[in-house]
């Protein structure tokens, strides 16, 4: 994809999160790795735009994930034209991680259609992220709640969510009932054996358009970021959680391309704060207390 030497100048990831959520924590790892990173709540105009070209990293949070294919189809491709158009090598569609999607909403089968026919080639899928919690194996999705680790047609919210229920853990069956692209999968143990660029040819070989990535610790974070650094095109699409750039991060810094730590990030003191939260997750409601016992009204 780029020179293994160096990171080249410019935005490095431009995204397209699917809803604001999960926009936000893609923006929150490239900030804390020392990357500027700016997030727009709407697609910009150029001029805006063109005001944040020097960011290393450019995001739009959008609302794909609570939206059918239909809608898809209409908004989608504009969007992914204009993440093109930023030049970024990595453009990134950003679900989460835990993979809320369904034929009929939020279907990420059909925002991998749309986006081959802008950006061919083979697609990683990325959505494990061990610091949230979340490990995938052999294809399976893992996440924790409560500090007990469940896989994802057992866990105790996304098995029972009002719209998205996970009943399949094997992200790659999950995907089948979204779209007829051949989900293939790199997995841990072959990635551990140095076995990962062999087995992706094959996977490329034998037909897989999305090709599931691994990923339990952080050794399969940095090997996962670079399948997607140096196995891509020169602007290679990915699907995948905030994890796609964890793992970039990760390769970078193991690669000598970033500084191993980045400068602390912090706020200054303020007389009044405002937190709004849209979700109903059990974990946000536990947040939410933890707030109002030290001190936020409700």
């Amino acid at each position: 994809m780029s020179d293994a030497r160096a990171l080249p100048p410019g935005p490095l990831i431009a995204f397209y999160g699917d809803d604001f959520t999960g926009s936000s924590a893609a923006m929150e790892v490239l900030a804390f790795a020392g990357l500027e990173t700016i997030l727009f709540l709407a697609p910009p105009t150029q001029e805006r735009l063109a005001r944040f070209a020097h960011y290393r990293a450019i995001g739009v949070a959008g609302v794909a994930r609570s939206r059918p294919p239909e809608w898809m189809d209409e908004h989608l491709p504009p969007v992914f034209e204009q993440l093109a158009g930023i030049g970024a090598p990595v453009v990134h569609y950003k679900v989460c991680s835990t993979f809320d999607s369904a034929p009929h909403i939020g279907n990420i089968g059909r925002a991998a259609e749309i986006a081959r026919r802008r950006f061919p080639g083979w697609i990683p899928l990325v959505v494990s992220d061990p610091g949230m919690g979340r490990f995938q194996a052999f294809g399976n999705l893992f996440a924790h709640a409560n500090g007990v680790g469940y896989r994802l047609d057992r866990h105790p919210t996304m098995a029972a969510h009002p719209t998205t229920p996970m009943h399949e853990a094997d992200l790659g069956r999950h995907l089948a009932a979204q779209t007829d692209l051949r989900v293939g999968l790199v997995d841990f143990a072959s990635m551990k054996r140095g076995r990962a660029d062999a087995l992706l040819a094959q996977e490329i070989e034998r037909g897989a358009a999305i090709v599931s990535v691994d990923v339990l610790d952080p050794e399969t974070l940095r090997e996962a970021g670079r399948l997607i650094w140096e196995r891509g095109a020169a602007q290679q699409f990915v699907l995948g959680s905030q994890g796609v750039e964890q793992a970039l991060v990760a390769h970078w810094r193991a690669a000598g391309l970033m500084p191993l730590t980045s400068a602390s990030v912090g706020c200054a003191r303020v007389e009044r704060l405002a937190a709004v939260s849209g979700s109903v997750s059990p974990i946000t409601a536990a947040q939410i207390e933890h707030a109002c016992a030290r001190g936020f009204e409700p």
